[in-house]
């Protein structure tokens, strides 16, 4: 029997973590059409199916997953053993993919991403925008950058950008035409431009005062998915917003929002770049966490 090689393998790898020729050949940079060609040859070398597919999905047979789990630890080693060459050639170099929402990655951009690319130019930084949280191993990514609370356990994080401060904010104008905020629970009194989270559920409005915790499913007509636009609206004097400080900062400064229950909006952790614990970190990555770090020294100093 003829031997398939290390490409058609790393192709199956890939579509095998994903379920998905599409994600699969997004991530490799490939068509669709090359990556199933290649499947299928690799299938008829070995001579059993590897994929069940439909139009709908791709799911693994039995010797797929046999495959597949006799792979992961080949293909990590053959990582491993390319990270250790880069790193005796002393300059990072590949591809680094991360996982951000919007705000992190502004932020991310910002702060981190145009002194990395002057330092290491060998590197190509991968930034993928999704409100919604992924599984980073599973989705093939380097790291992610979330904020803090939203970190998974079995994560290592390395703090982006200090703390962050969520406020409810709204215009004057609609302030002057509605009841006093002293507390959230008048938030009932009031239209609350409420936000979509990525999954599906509202978002309940969170605050906190001298160790009392509140958190809030708020009344209101109008219901967002973005920050922004949630900051757009108040202004509007469409009703009160409780948003990131930073997304409400321009409109602040220039007075057409003014915050309220700031006793209740005390500052919470901000953002992490996060990376699984139990695996080799690539160089790349490591010149990145080692830059942050570095940044974050600058910041408190």
């Amino acid at each position: 029997m003829s031997r398939p090689t290390l490409n058609e393998l790393a192709l199956f790898a890939a579509v095998a973590t994903h379920c998905s020729f599409r994600k699969a050949a997004d991530e490799l940079g490939v068509s669709r059409s090359s990556l199933s060609h290649a499947i299928r040859s690799l299938e008829q070398t070995l001579g059993v199916c590897l994929l069940n597919r439909t139009t709908r999905s791709v799911a693994l047979t039995e010797a797929g997953r046999r495959l597949r789990a006799g792979l992961e630890p080949v293909l990590s080693g053959l990582d491993d053993a390319l990270d250790a060459v880069a790193d005796a050639r002393g300059a990072p170099a590949g591809t680094l993919r991360i996982n951000a929402n919007k705000g992190a990655a502004e932020l991310f951009l910002r702060m981190i991403v145009p002194r990395f690319m002057t330092l290491y130019p060998q590197v190509e930084l991968d930034l993928v925008v999704e409100g919604q949280l992924v599984d980073i191993v599973e989705d093939g990514f380097d790291a992610g950058v979330r904020l803090a609370e939203a970190v998974p356990q079995d994560m290592i994080g390395v703090p982006l950008g200090g703390e962050v401060r969520f406020v409810t904010v709204a215009s004057p104008a609609y302030l002057a035409h509605h009841a006093p905020l002293q507390t959230p629970h008048d938030l009932r009194l009031h239209h609350c431009i409420r936000q979509r989270l990525p999954g599906g559920k509202r978002y309940r409005w969170e605050f906190t005062r001298h160790g009392e915790n509140m958190t809030l499913d708020v009344p209101g007509v109008l219901t967002l998915n973005d920050s922004d636009l949630m900051v757009e609206a108040a202004g509007k004097d469409l009703g009160v917003a409780y948003v990131p400080e930073s997304f409400a900062r321009r409109l602040l400064a220039d007075g057409r929002l003014v915050t309220v229950l700031d006793a209740w909006c005390p500052p919470c952790p901000g953002l992490m770049l996060y990376y699984p614990r139990n695996r080799h970190v690539p160089s790349a990555l490591r010149a990145l966490i080692n830059l942050m770090k570095e940044t974050n020294r600058k910041l408190s100093g």
